[in-house]
C-alpha cells in the first residue's frame, strides 16, 4: 500500500466526512482542500444551530421569564465549553467576539491603546496573518510606539537570535500566530511565552489555525491573551473567541459600547459590568454559540489525536508527491518535522491562479493568493502562493486528486 493510501490505526476518515452533509451528499465529487479558510460543517453544528432557533432562542440576559432564562443559560453554558477546549479554566476568562480579527483588535483598541507610549515596542512575525499586524501598525502609529518584525525563513523557523530586542524593557507585546496558515509552522509559542514573561511582557497569540486542530492549553503556555474563530474550526461563521488571562483583564477596555455591558449609565459618565459581559456590548449571538458548543462537542467525540496526525500526514504525503514534480517549488517545514495540514507552493513560470484554476476544473478547491500575508510573500520573493490545506475528513483520493491537478497545469502551462 502506498504512503498515501495508509490511515492512522483506529481513525476512518471516509467516516467523519459521511457526518459533513455537502462534502458526502451535496457535492460528493469535491476534493476540499481549502480548510485554512474555512472548514466544512458536520450535521451536529448545522442541528445545533436550527435547533436554537427552533426551541431556545430568546434575548440573552435580558428576560426574567423562562424561555429568556434558558437561552441565558445556553449562551453560558456554550462559553464554559469553548473555555474547557483551550484549557482556559475559568469561563469567565473567555469573551466571545465575531472571531479572531475582532478579537485581536479588542486587544489592540483596548489594552495596547491604553499601554504603548513613544519609544516601547511590539513585536510581530513575519508570517503573521494581516488581521494580526495591521492592528499593531494602527495603535503604533498612533502611539508613537515601534513596529518591528522577527524574521523567519521558507521552512517557517523564527530567527529569534537575530531579533535584537524582541525581551529587552522596551517592548510590551509580542504577537504571533500559533500555526501559520501559509507555512503550516507551528510556533515556539510556549517558549516565547517563558522567555516574555521574565521581562513582563504580554503575549497575544492568534490560534485561528490551531484551536480544534491542535491540543491547545492556555494555562499551560501561559499566554496572556489567545484569539481564535468557531469557522475554522467546523462551527459556525460570525463568532469567534478572546481568552483574557486573569492578571491582565482589568487592564483591558471595551472595545464596542452599548446595551448589555453597562452597570449603570448617567447623563455624563458610566460603568461596566464585570468582564465578559463588559466586552460583549449588543444582542448576543446565540445560535452562533450554541453552534460553536457543537463544534467543540465534535472535537472531543470524533476527532481523536490520530485525526489531526490523518491530516498532517496526508498534507506530508502532498508535499511529497508536489516536490516530486519537476519545476515544482513548496514552502514550509520539511514533511519530517510538520506539525500542521497546510502545504503551499508554487509551480515556476506560472502564475497561482492559472494553478488554481485547473485545479478547480480536476474538482479540486485550492487557494491562490498571498493569502492575507503579504510581508510574508514579499520575504519568499514571490507574489502569490497556491495552498492546500487538510482537515481530518480528507482522504488519500484528495491528494491523489491535487498531484495530478498540479501535472495537469504544468502541461498546460510549461
Amino acid at each position: 500500500m502506498s504512503s498515501s493510501r495508509r490511515t492512522e490505526a483506529g481513525f476512518d476518515a471516509e467516516r467523519l466526512k459521511a457526518l459533513f452533509p455537502l462534502l458526502s451528499r451535496t457535492e460528493p465529487g469535491l476534493h476540499y482542500l481549502d480548510n485554512a479558510a474555512t472548514s466544512h460543517k458536520p450535521d451536529a453544528v448545522i442541528d445545533a444551530v436550527s435547533d436554537c432557533y427552533r426551541r431556545h432562542y430568546s434575548p440573552v440576559h435580558r428576560g426574567l421569564y423562562q424561555l429568556a432564562e434558558r437561552a441565558s443559560e445556553h449562551y453560558e453554558k456554550a462559553r464554559g465549553a469553548v473555555a474547557d477546549l483551550i484549557g482556559a479554566g475559568a469561563p469567565e476568562c473567555l469573551i466571545f467576539t465575531r472571531g479572531t480579527t475582532e478579537s485581536i483588535n479588542l486587544v489592540a483598541l483596548g489594552w495596547a491603546r491604553r499601554n504603548l507610549a513613544p519609544g516601547d515596542q511590539v513585536w510581530v512575525t513575519a508570517m503573521e496573518h494581516h488581521s494580526n499586524y495591521l492592528p499593531w501598525q494602527a495603535v503604533c502609529r498612533e502611539s508613537g510606539a515601534r513596529l518591528r518584525v522577527i524574521e523567519c525563513d521558507a521552512a517557517g523557523d523564527l530567527d529569534l537570535a537575530g531579533a535584537d530586542g524582541v525581551f529587552d524593557q522596551r517592548t510590551r507585546l509580542i504577537a504571533l500566530g500559533h500555526v501559520s496558515n501559509v507555512l503550516g509552522a507551528v510556533n515556539p509559542v510556549q517558549a516565547i511565552v517563558e522567555r516574555a514573561r521574565e521581562s513582563g511582557i504580554a503575549v497575544l497569540v492568534d490560534g485561528a489555525q490551531a484551536a480544534g486542530h491542535m491540543p491547545v492549553d492556555v494555562a499551560g503556555l501561559g499566554c496572556d491573551f489567545y484569539a481564535f474563530s468557531a469557522h475554522k474550526m467546523y462551527g459556525p461563521s460570525g463568532i469567534g473567541a478572546l481568552y483574557v488571562a486573569a492578571d491582565r483583564a482589568a487592564e483591558l477596555e471595551p472595545m464596542l459600547l452599548g446595551g448589555g455591558m453597562v452597570e449603570e449609565v448617567g447623563e455624563t459618565e458610566s460603568t461596566w459590568l464585570p468582564g465578559p459581559a463588559k466586552f460583549e456590548a449588543g444582542s448576543p449571538n446565540l445560535a452562533g454559540a450554541a453552534g460553536f458548543s457543537a463544534a467543540v462537542d465534535f472535537v472531543h467525540e470524533h476527532l481523536p489525536d490520530s485525526a489531526a496526525r490523518h491530516a498532517v500526514r496526508l498534507a506530508g504525503v502532498a508535499a511529497e508527491g508536489l516536490r516530486a514534480i519537476n519545476k515544482v517549488t513548496c514552502y514550509g517545514p520539511p514533511v519530517e518535522t510538520r506539525r500542521a495540514g497546510i502545504v503551499s507552493f508554487n509551480v515556476d513560470g506560472v502564475h497561482p491562479h492559472d494553478v488554481a484554476q485547473v485545479a478547480a476544473e480536476h474538482g479540486v478547491a485550492v487557494r491562490a493568493g498571498h493569502h492575507c500575508c503579504q510581508p510574508l510573500m514579499r520575504r519568499l520573493g514571490v507574489p502569490a502562493t497556491v495552498r492546500a490545506s487538510f482537515a481530518p475528513y480528507n482522504t488519500a483520493d484528495d491528494v491523489d486528486a491535487l498531484i495530478e491537478a498540479i501535472r495537469d497545469a504544468k502541461r498546460i502551462f510549461l
